[in-house]
């Protein structure tokens, strides 16, 4: 078993899971004509994560401290890494594949194996790109929405395009042997989800939250996938800020206060979506 080869690379996360939601009566939504078996797997989504990954998660974070976490991160990150820069290629983002190659030359020398950041305080950048991605940048549409099941939310398009992905994930194509590889695939999901706890709450008082978290994600997806060069009329929240997630007043762990960490860029797709609605989902996103 290779741990989802790569689904939510992230996470991940990911990564991560869903909170559930009834499912509604009447025809699928226009645009979802897989709704009524989204939310299916939406609610079993939902009960895994409610009886296992959220309680591991919050353990995780409180026991582990914050410097440790911002370790784990940067390095899960850091072998993930790969996929982009061969993705900057495939789209012919010459520019971002230099720096990306730098930033991970970098972070595996001076960063000891991309344990630290030292790439982000040389100011260096840090893109995000994946083979759904590159997909879309030549044109191929998404296709209907999907929830997978324990990976998240995805389109027709992006979820094939995990398995390639995994050909250039360290954390896949790595030799580890297989406690090894468990071990880290599980520590990929439970980091990824401690990295959303905080969304939790705010996510739980939408009416319908399957609806949000489906329409949040498709429009940071195409949000991803025009870097940013979407259509006006199209609504989009301010995604390019939801890579940093911070607790909203009150939430945080005490013993995360003192942090003296080396600057992290967050192995979590966060997008006001807890669990694996993060950048495809999954156990490696």
């Amino acid at each position: 078993m290779t741990f989802a080869r790569r689904a939510g690379p992230g996470a991940l996360l990911l990564l991560c899971l869903l909170t559930g939601c009834a499912t509604l009566p009447g025809p699928a939504t226009p645009g979802d004509p897989l709704e009524r078996m989204n939310r299916a797997t939406h609610r079993f989504n939902d009960a895994v994560d409610r009886a296992v990954l959220k309680p591991v998660a919050k353990g995780y974070r409180k026991g582990v401290p914050r410097v440790i976490r911002t370790g784990i991160s940067n390095v899960l990150g850091h072998l993930a890494f790969p996929t982009t820069i061969v993705n900057d290629l495939l789209q012919l983002k010459l520019k971002a594949a230099a720096a990306d190659i730098g930033r991970f030359v970098l972070n595996s020398t001076l960063g000891l194996g991309g344990l630290l950041d030292p790439a982000t305080n040389a100011g260096i950048p840090r893109n995000d790109e994946d083979f759904g991605q590159t997909l879309g940048r030549w044109g191929v549409p998404p296709g209907p929405y999907l929830v997978l099941p324990l990976l998240g939310p995805s389109t027709l398009r992006d979820a094939p395009s995990m398995a390639v992905d995994a050909q250039t994930d360290l954390r896949v194509q790595l030799d580890f042997d297989e406690d090894t590889r468990i071990a880290l695939g599980v520590v990929s999901v439970v980091n990824g989800r401690a990295e959303l706890l905080a969304l939790d709450d705010s996510l739980g008082e939408t009416y319908d939250p399957y609806a949000f978290i489906r329409n949040a994600w498709l429009q940071r997806r195409e949000y991803k996938v025009r870097d940013g060069d979407v259509p006006e009329e199209v609504p989009l929240e301010d995604f390019e800020d939801f890579d940093d997630v911070e607790d909203p007043a009150g939430t945080a762990d005490p013993a995360d206060q003192p942090a003296p960490a080396a600057p992290a860029t967050s192995n979590a797709d966060t997008s006001l979506i807890p669990a694996s609605a993060a950048s495809g989902g999954g156990m490696f996103r």
